[in-house]
């Protein structure tokens, strides 16, 4: 039994982390197969500690590069502490943004250049692509609307840049769906809540029937 790997990306406040966490029972009733629930940047312990330097709000005057870097680090280490295990054992590993969150963030989103930014974590991820990427589609304007609204003011880094920049990482994410339409699918992420994770379990089943066939 091979294990699976899916990623789930999206611009801020595409509504990513929720939709997750009512998907995976979802999914988890259709398979015999365990599923792990991890997120990015993040999900092992060295990797966390990476995390909290990346988003800090007082690190306003990180480097571009390195903010790349630190985000190329985390993935290596969560993919060697969490993602191989997880495959090496036959789950499903899914995973809340891997390697396209900072093409599109860092790359496009800072400015540094796409290619650049790839070259850097194709090194860290060693060929470890995700099976199927989740795109989560929401502008900029939603999306930040929604941050605001939910989390009453308190931003993250990232959540706190201008719209120009989160203009960019949604034009770098389109094209990174151009580029790889067999690997990433978009959903229309304005929709209900409850239509996205619908939208979110066909696609997944559609693409791979054999796992998610349980109780059909």
């Amino acid at each position: 039994m091979s294990g699976i790997f899916i990623s789930f990306e999206g611009p801020d406040g595409a509504g990513k982390t929720t939709a997750l966490k009512k998907l995976m029972p979802l999914l988890q009733a259709k398979t015999d197969q365990e599923i792990v629930l991890s997120r990015e940047p993040g999900g092992s312990p060295i990797s966390e500690k990476i995390r909290k330097i990346i988003l800090d709000i007082h690190d306003e005057e990180m480097d571009p590069r390195t903010e790349a870097l630190l985000y190329a680090a985390s993935r290596r280490q969560h993919l060697i502490d969490v993602i191989l295990p997880t495959l090496k054992a036959g789950k499903i590993m899914l995973s809340d943004r891997f390697v396209d969150s900072s093409i599109a963030y860092q790359g496009g989103g800072r400015q540094i250049g796409t290619r650049e930014v790839a070259a850097v974590n194709d090194f860290a991820i060693d060929g470890h692509l995700p099976d199927l990427t989740i795109y989560f589609d929401v502008t900029p304007a939603v999306g930040l609307a929604r941050i605001k609204k939910d989390h009453e003011g308190a931003m993250d880094r990232l959540e706190k840049e201008a719209i120009s920049f989160h203009n960019r990482v949604y034009d770098s994410y389109i094209d990174l769906l151009k580029e790889n339409p067999d690997r990433i699918k978009k959903i229309d992420a304005q929709q209900s809540p409850e239509q996205v994770v619908q939208d979110a379990l066909k696609v997944i089943t559609e693409k791979f029937p054999e796992t998610f066939n349980k109780g059909e």
